[in-house]
């Protein structure tokens, strides 16, 4: 078994919406059927008995997808899906295997490896080790409760959502849209803010002033001071780090001078100490989101209670064999610690780790109850008073918080804090949530879904419209002209396509940017209102779209010379299915815009999750006049307008003021003009913006480099596109065609990563529509030898129509400069230009040179 290729999905993809790991495993002989390897399957189970049943023709490659998904599943990953897919090779199959957390998946798909591989050399495999290996990169890489219960909560919300690290920093929503969080806190929370907080001495006096009772107490720089504030605000006390969370450091209820001294080393090795008055009662955290308080827990200090027959040590080890308690903060309840702070709270009670408290005794270990050193907390939301709450929240926004834990030590919450001397002892950005989630007794509270209100209204989702576009042909000049349109209409757009990245009209990226990683960094610019994303069939292949829905998903046509032949992606239909993709992932309240002249094109709608908007010339074609009786939305041709109908109603566009059709004359400009009037319908632009944009989309180097540029040359017409594909000649071919030429000539060369077939082809239709054709061999080739694409070029011409003469030519700039020295005024030269932006510039200098 070959494993050649294994990459992650990280978006909705060929496969399915789910994130996935795609891999390439080749299976040889027996290998390609289990049923002809005696014993394996036995060997197989022996090492993990919960593998899910195998059909009877399965290969290895179908055993790793089922042990891949299978040890995710049993390690606690929320996974179901998986495939196995054969190819056109021979014992070939593409193994797709679902994952949440990508490092896991990648795990999770080495370990399955390695289990197949124990099995065939009957070698020993230890299924628990493996098991536990996975659960702990799970702990360590995936969100934790806190900020996981708030993505949770967006989700439910159709808010999308990205991890900005590997820690907590998040993004919800897009754009302009768009707000972070970094665990339980948000983004408007300023770092003054945290900083008080952080102080306990400064948060003390600013809620005083507040009029929330606290309790007294200063910050000391030793010990001897530490007691002598002690007996001056009055015994017992509570030492704390000025600048500390989580309860590090903090000690309650030192009443003695050799408690004061363990105490204080505790509580100075975080920061500088300070010394409170002890309040009597209960530790109450108070959770308060915006204004107001949305959640409240009981926290009680660790503890054991005797039996008369185990020690203190035993005691804890028994009650740290819950599964609910962990180390970390991905459980609900964290281990009790052991520590100098519990021993010298044990020597208080007369008592030492050895010691076996009397049956029924409680111990307690700690006085301190937060959950991160062993506490349990006890949902008491419901009872909480409303002056308690009210100087919660002045608490929460004296300091200048919008997600804060304020600390309440009070006999109850049932009472006001000043009936029965309680007060607030601290007050927490970035909260822990987990208390709240799921406390130890009572009812959870859902307060992530609180968080997500008090980032977006309701009914916000903080989506900004995307407009997907991808095809054969017209593909770049629908994605510019849809990016124009929203302009037009006042918005900052993000554009991505095959020339680059362009945000609010500057371009940030240069290249072929048409994938999912430059649409995920537009999504991530806070000045994009809009984004329109060119989508190309590599993108989606290497790693899934780049977000999760879009509004509207263009397909302007499918041709069978766009990369066949290449991963796996052998015929028109493939390539049908692979396009479709942007299609299947419309959001329900968003449309799909589909040529109803290009039958696999309009088949797409069945697929699509929400309405559609079909578009041709032909507005008699029967897709058209069926889409319009039924009063859904089409855009057609009539006369001399382009038309949008939606039952009885029109609006009419007149071709005349287009100029990227030069006047309806250009056959496939008026086909991409169409795609992009439905997808800017679509996403409600007004028709008065549609017009402005249209009138002032000018075809040339600037706005769409490389499609169509016209261009005049000592009298002669230049004509430079980057067409490179059959049907891409043909639509050039007839739209040249309309234009007057004493003599036509063409330049072109070809791309070596496609289809032998496909190549030839481009020069049998330009044979028989040219008289003179410059054949060049471009930079990179691709994969093919020297000559070879030439060569199949030159076999197109054999037999040519028209051609009368054919030269050859090393280089592309070369070759142009030959045609241009053979035009005369009158004549039309198509200059098909391989390095975009380097041949625009060439011939904008050459231009230059001849006036």
């Amino acid at each position: 078994m070959n494993v050649s290729r294994i990459r992650a999905l990280r978006g909705p993809n060929l496969w399915s919406r789910h994130t996935a790991i795609e891999a390439v495993v080749a299976c040889e002989g027996a290998e390609n059927a289990i049923a002809d390897m005696p014993g394996f399957e036995n060997r197989l189970r022996q090492r993990f008995p919960g593998l899910a049943p195998l059909h009877g023709g399965a290969s290895l490659a179908h055993v790793l997808e089922a042990a891949t998904l299978g040890l995710q599943a049993q390690a606690g990953c929320p996974v179901t899906f998986s495939r196995c897919q054969p190819t056109l090779d021979a014992g070939v199959y593409q193994v797709v295997v679902e994952y949440t957390e990508e490092p896991v998946g990648r795990m999770a798909f080495d370990t399955a490896r390695a289990l197949v591989a124990a099995a065939l050399a009957d070698e020993a495999f230890d299924l628990d080790g493996a098991l536990a290996a996975l659960r702990e990169k799970d702990e360590d890489v995936r969100m934790g409760p806190s900020t996981g219960s708030i993505v949770a909560a967006a989700m439910a919300r159709g808010i999308p959502y990205r991890r900005l690290t590997e820690g907590s920093l998040v993004q919800f929503g897009w754009g302009s849209k768009q707000r972070r969080i970094w665990a339980a806190e948000v983004d408007t929370t300023s770092a003054v803010s945290e900083s008080i907080a952080q102080d306990k001495d400064l948060t003390k006096k600013l809620l005083a002033a507040a009029g929330v009772p606290v309790p007294i107490g200063r910050p000391v720089s030793s010990v001897d001071e530490a007691w002598a504030v002690a007996n001056e605000i009055g015994l017992p006390v509570v030492l704390k780090p000025q600048d500390g969370n989580q309860g590090k450091g903090v000690t309650v209820n030192v009443a003695t001078r050799e408690h004061m001294e363990i105490a204080y080393r505790a509580a100075a090795e975080i920061g500088e100490v300070l010394v409170e008055k002890y309040l009597p009662g209960c530790d109450y955290r108070l959770l308060v989101v915006g204004n107001r308080l949305v959640a409240a827990a009981r926290r009680d200090p660790p503890q054991v209670v005797g039996d008369g027959r185990h020690t203190v040590r035993e005691l804890v080890e028994q009650v740290n064999a819950d599964p609910r308690r962990g180390d970390g903060h991905a459980t609900s309840l964290t281990k009790i610690r052991l520590d100098e702070i519990a021993l010298a709270r044990l020597d208080l009670q007369g008592l030492t780790p050895e010691s076996v408290p009397d049956k029924g005794r409680r111990v307690t270990l700690r006085n301190n109850a937060n959950l991160s050193t062993g506490g349990t907390a006890t949902d008491v939301t419901d009872d909480v008073h409303p002056d308690v709450a009210a100087r919660a929240v002045a608490a929460a926004q004296m300091i200048g918080l919008h997600i804060c834990g304020v600390d309440v030590v009070a006999e109850s919450v049932l009472r006001p804090l000043e009936e029965q001397s309680g007060g607030v002892v601290e007050v927490n950005a970035a909260p822990g949530l987990r208390m709240h989630l799921s406390p130890s007794f009572g009812k959870g509270r859902n307060v992530g879904e609180a968080m997500v209100s008090h980032l977006y209204a309701p009914g916000e989702d903080g989506r900004v419209p995307v407009v997907a576009v991808t095809g054969t042909n017209g593909k770049t000049t629908v994605t510019r002209l849809i990016a124009h349109l929203f302009a037009s209409a006042g918005l900052r757009v993000g554009m991505t396509n095959t020339d680059g990245v362009y945000v609010n009209g500057r371009q940030t990226d240069s290249g072929d940017c048409s994938g999912p990683k430059s649409a995920r960094n537009v999504l991530l610019h806070p000045e994009v209102d809009a984004a329109v994303f060119e989508t190309a069939r590599g993108g989606v292949l290497r790693e899934g779209l780049g977000f999760d829905r879009c509004s509207v998903a263009v397909v302007t046509n499918i041709g069978a010379g766009d990369h066949l032949g290449l991963n796996y992606i052998t015929t028109v239909d493939d390539l049908a299915v692979l396009k479709r993709v942007i299609v299947h992932n419309v959001a329900e309240s968003g449309y799909a815009v589909l040529n109803a002249a290009d039958p696999i094109v309009a088949g797409m709608a069945g697929v699509c999750p929400g309405k559609v908007i079909f578009f041709t010339a032909d507005r008699h074609h029967p897709l058209m006049a069926t889409h319009r009786a039924q009063g859904q939305r089409t855009v057609f041709v009539d006369g001399d307008a382009v038309i949008a109908a939606e039952g009885t109603w029109r609006e009419s566009l007149p071709l005349r003021d287009i100029p990227l059709t030069r006047g309806g004359s250009i056959g496939f400009q008026v086909e991409n003009v169409m795609a992009a009037v439905a997808a800017a319908w679509a996403s409600g632009l007004s028709w008065d913006a549609v017009r402005r944009g249209l009138a002032s989309f000018v075809n040339d180097a600037h706005n769409a480099p490389g499609r169509f540029n016209v261009m005049d040359y000592r009298g002669a017409t230049l004509i430079a596109d980057y067409g490179h594909n059959p049907d891409a000649m043909r639509a050039l071919v007839a739209a040249i065609s309309t234009m007057p030429a004493r003599k036509r000539s063409v330049v072109i060369s070809g791309a070596g990563d496609r289809r032998d077939e496909d190549i030839t082809e481009q020069t049998q239709i330009l044979g028989a529509a040219f008289d003179e054709v410059v054949l060049y061999q471009d930079a990179a080739q691709r994969g093919r030898a020297d000559g070879e694409v030439i060569g199949l070029l030159r076999q197109g011409l054999q037999g040519a129509a028209r051609t009368r003469h054919v030269e050859e030519i090393r280089g592309e700039f070369v070759a142009i400069d030959a045609a241009l020295s053979r035009l005369e005024p009158g004549d039309l030269c198509l200059i098909l230009i391989d390095q975009v932006e380097e041949a625009l510039e060439h011939l904008a200098q050459r231009i230059a040179e001849a006036r």
